[in-house]
């Protein structure tokens, strides 16, 4: 490698030595969309020209097409490769130090969770009958918080119905080919704790399921997280609550245990994040209107004192 070498190649020949084969494919295929952005930005910067300037330049075109936080991802997402360049001595000095990022005004968010008389709406509403459907899948995301694919990858070996947990130890390839996959991370290995109504119904749902075949991939058939999205459309239209995605299931849930007074290690666990930083980053403006909260709570208690 020499710094008259193209930005762009260097950075796809970085992705190839250090990033494929270890880490996941959905997390390679980030890298690989921003070699795209490299193709389309900057195809002719080569190394030794990669100053300061030249690096806020493409961080200020990408932020033309992306929110703040995409930018912020594209950052950091090739830094690592600028900061071995500079470790090779193909750039002098690290580009990348004190970079402004920027984004497109953010377009307005639709809701990411329901409150829960919106979600006892939702539920209430959904077809649970004997035959397994996704209105089962729906309940379980919204009972236990787990993530698309781990809901997908469930057997009924999985439930221990007489502890009233239900085990985490696989996700399916919905991406994919299908087939299992190992989990995002060692914490999202994790038991999950049942309250008994759900116990009881999905023991009922499974006695006769073949006990080590996906509940809801039928004839491994390939699934597609739009198609129950579309599902969970309908339903919160039925209900006439906001409508939300299969992962605004997993915020619901969050946010239903934060407003519960449940702990953020307790929360962090149940939902498999690798550390409570991810649940307070995730959930901070909870966080914070439940701090404000106990805020009032102690100036009245103090209040009373005297």
């Amino acid at each position: 490698m020499n710094n008259n070498q193209l930005f762009v190649e260097y950075y796809k020949e970085w992705v190839s030595i250090y990033k494929e084969g270890a880490i996941r494919p959905i997390t390679l295929s980030k890298y690989k969309m921003a070699i795209s952005w490299l193709e389309k930005l900057v195809p002719d910067l080569k190394l030794c020209n990669l100053d300061r300037v030249a690096y806020q330049k493409l961080i200020n075109d990408y932020a033309k097409y992306h929110e703040r936080q995409t930018t912020m991802d594209f950052h950091h997402q090739i830094k690592g490769s600028i900061l071995d360049a500079v470790d090779e001595g193909l750039i002098p000095k690290d580009p990348t130090r004190k970079a402004i990022i920027k984004g497109k005004t953010p377009s307005e968010k639709k809701p990411k969770y329901l409150n829960q008389f919106e979600l006892h709406n939702l539920l209430t509403s959904l077809d649970l009958n004997d035959d397994v459907n996704w209105d089962w899948f729906i309940l379980l995301v919204a009972k236990t918080g787990m993530r698309f694919s781990e809901a997908l990858a469930l057997t009924p070996n999985d439930f221990d119905f007489s502890k009233q947990i239900v085990s985490i130890t696989k996700t399916w390839d919905y991406k994919g080919e299908g087939g299992f996959l190992p989990t995002k991370n060692k914490s999202s290995v994790r038991k999950v704790q049942l309250d008994w109504k759900t116990v009881m119904q999905f023991s009922q749902l499974l006695k006769d399921l073949p006990c080590e075949e996906p509940i809801f991939v039928k004839d491994k058939n390939k699934i597609y997280n739009s198609t129950v999205n579309d599902v969970l459309f309908r339903l919160c239209k039925k209900a006439e609550v906001p409508t939300i995605s299969i992962h605004g299931l997993r915020h619901t849930h969050a946010s239903l245990l934060l407003y519960a007074g449940v702990s953020i290690a307790s929360v962090a666990r149940r939902l498999g994040h690798a550390s409570m930083t991810t649940t307070q980053k995730t959930y901070l403006h909870i966080i914070q209107e439940l701090e404000n909260q106990d805020v009032d709570i102690v100036m009245r208690s103090l209040a009373n004192l005297s």
